[in-house]
């Protein structure tokens, strides 16, 4: 069974909908999914890409989409009121997460806050407080996303992700096959049991 490469950012309400699939998937399956974190907001910039939710007539498209999207496959979803939400130091987070052997937890925790909770997670506040019921301590946290080497791994994994094809979140690649979007997860799956 190959590898499956799951490119997201905690900022895409369809990385969290692709995520949530994952995991069941993961579950009933025994799919081994390698999480990629990168920088959304970056990789638009690489490729030249207004995002969809900045576009007024699309965003508008967009919500219902994702509703639509999570009534489908029972996953509680809750648009966030404070999108777009800046997320960089959230993925800087979730390479010290991987480093640390949380990535999961992180992610999860995230993803919720964001796409369930609708928490206001541009909000140093509330970030700190969040960080604080997930048992991390926001001061070192902050300390460890500002280390020059964790700002620089995740510029790099956004740069080689944007070299290798990527252009947004989520997206997943098997082997030599890259797949966009969090309703191609059937094609991947079948890909990776080739």
């Amino acid at each position: 069974m190959k590898k499956i490469e799951f490119y997201f950012d905690i900022s895409s309400p369809y990385s969290y909908l692709a995520h949530e699939q994952i995991k069941l998937f993961e579950k009933n399956n025994k799919f081994s999914v390698t999480y990629m974190p990168i920088l959304l907001g970056g990789i638009h910039q690489l490729a030249n890409i207004t995002a969809p939710g900045l576009n007024p007539s699309r965003a508008k498209h967009m919500i219902k989409d994702l509703k639509i999207c999570a009534d489908w496959y029972k996953i509680k979803f809750q648009f966030n009121r404070y999108f777009p939400l800046k997320t960089i130091n959230i993925m800087r987070g979730a390479i010290v997460a991987e480093k640390e052997g949380f990535l999961k937890n992180y992610t999860e925790s995230f993803f919720k806050a964001a796409w369930v909770d609708s928490l206001n997670l541009n909000d140093n506040k509330i970030l700190e407080k969040f960080l604080k019921n997930l048992d991390i301590n926001p001061s070192k946290f902050l300390e460890k996303i500002n280390n020059q080497k964790i700002k620089d791994d995740l510029k790099n994994r956004t740069t080689a992700a944007y070299k290798k094809g990527v252009f947004g979140a989520p997206t997943f690649i098997v082997g030599s096959k890259m797949f966009f979007g969090q309703d191609r997860l059937e094609f991947v799956y079948r890909e990776a049991k080739k």
